[in-house]
């Protein structure tokens, strides 16, 4: 029988699970909920030999104990065993979606200086040295955050939503706001990975997140983009973990 592990990702705007037959994601299951029958149901199905949760929402209590009671579970935080070293001053405020990334580079580009960019409900830039070494980075809004911003920090300027055919000149309301926002968002990444490209050498640069596909054209700066990091991330810590018991 082949060796089933579930990764559950819990972000402030999206919860998702990631299904992986050995070493390979099959499937990633949108959650309408973190409600425990929800959970139940996902294991009655898949019958995982493994789980792991991240989590940066306050998420049911009862999950931990259900997943704990029917598979080999791993919470991810900062006391989990991972793959790279986090000498950073407060290791506990590290969020455990940054911990999946960084294990990401940290085991599939090993030897490399990776700064790896997710796009969500904020923008994170985690830089993993070559020494397998997280130490940071930094955090700035997300588009929808920009967005919601712009609209209600305002008397008359409309909730935008993303449309990623706009031109440089906007010609009305609507896209002189998506022109600011996602080129505003592309000017940001690019400069912070310049900056990165002028510290360190052998350098490379992960991008992620929902909309990765179509943000990576606005980019002048080339990068490997996958939206799945954080499942395969999450992945890769329950196999380290899983190999660590064995």
């Amino acid at each position: 029988m082949s060796k089933i592990t579930l990764c559950f990702d819990f972000g402030n705007t999206l919860l998702k699970c990631g299904v992986f037959v050995i070493d390979r994601l099959t499937e990633v299951v949108p959650l309408k909920d973190d409600d425990p029958q929800t959970i139940n149901q996902l294991l009655d199905k898949y019958k995982p030999n493994s789980t792991i949760l991240s989590s940066v929402i306050h998420h049911s209590a009862e999950i931990e104990k259900i997943l704990a009671e029917r598979s080999s579970f791993v919470k991810l935080d900062s006391s989990t065993k991972l793959p790279f070293t986090t000498p950073v001053a407060r290791p506990e405020t590290i969020g455990a979606d940054r911990l999946a990334l960084a294990a990401f580079a940290a085991l599939f580009y090993k030897g490399q200086n990776n700064l790896v960019i997710a796009l969500g409900s904020c923008i994170t830039y985690n830089f993993i040295n070559k020494y397998n070494s997280f130490n940071g980075g930094s955090i700035s809004p997300g588009m929808e955050m920009r967005f919601k911003a712009l609209n209600h920090y305002t008397a008359k300027l409309p909730l935008v939503k993303a449309d990623w055919n706009f031109p440089l000149i906007g010609y009305d309301t609507d896209t002189n706001i998506l022109s600011g926002v996602l080129l505003g968002m592309a000017a940001e990444i690019d400069g912070i990975i310049d900056a990165y490209k002028e510290k360190f050498n052998n350098f490379n640069v992960l991008l992620t997140g929902g909309d990765t596909a179509n943000f990576a054209q606005h980019l002048k700066n080339k990068i490997f983009a996958d939206p799945h990091l954080i499942l395969k991330g999450l992945y890769a810590i329950s196999k380290y973990n899983d190999d660590i018991k064995n």
